[in-house]
């Protein structure tokens, strides 16, 4: 399975008082590179109907950043949605090639028009899913 990736460069305003990343920049660079994921890989349509909320967020912080330093940011989904649910992976790994931030989190499908929750169909998923059988999915090749 390839990760989408996306490099994140740490800025002065995204420093806290212990002189690192705060942990809310981290969250919202959960949520950025999942929704680039998405704008890359969904058709137009899909973009235009649905959209995606958090309902869970699952991180662990093994290091930080200080200002001007980067990471590399990965997400992939590792096994198929249940319902209108579906757990997306994503890792921050640093020019030392340590882990950051290593993060699980859940997201829903909403229509867009109503608000409503929606079963999430193979239409939906397959561009996030790949062949590899699911003992293989949870952890990108």
């Amino acid at each position: 399975m390839t990760p989408f990736t996306r490099r994140f460069t740490a800025q002065r305003e995204h420093i806290d008082e212990l002189g690192h990343v705060n942990n809310a920049e981290w969250v919202r660079w959960i949520q950025d590179i999942a929704v680039a994921h998405w704008a890359a890989v969904a058709p137009s349509e899909h973009q235009d109907a649905y959209i995606w909320v958090v309902v869970r967020h699952e991180i662990d912080y093994r290091g930080n950043l200080v200002a001007g330093e980067s990471v590399t940011g990965e997400t992939w989904v590792g096994d198929a949605p249940k319902g209108a649910r579906f757990d997306r992976h994503v890792r921050f790994t640093g020019d030392d090639g340590k882990v950051k931030v290593a993060a699980r989190t859940t997201w829903a499908l909403l229509d867009k028009a109503s608000g409503r929750l929606l079963r999430i169909t193979p239409e939906i998923a397959a561009p996030f899913l790949d062949a590899l059988p699911s003992s293989d999915r949870n952890s990108p090749a």
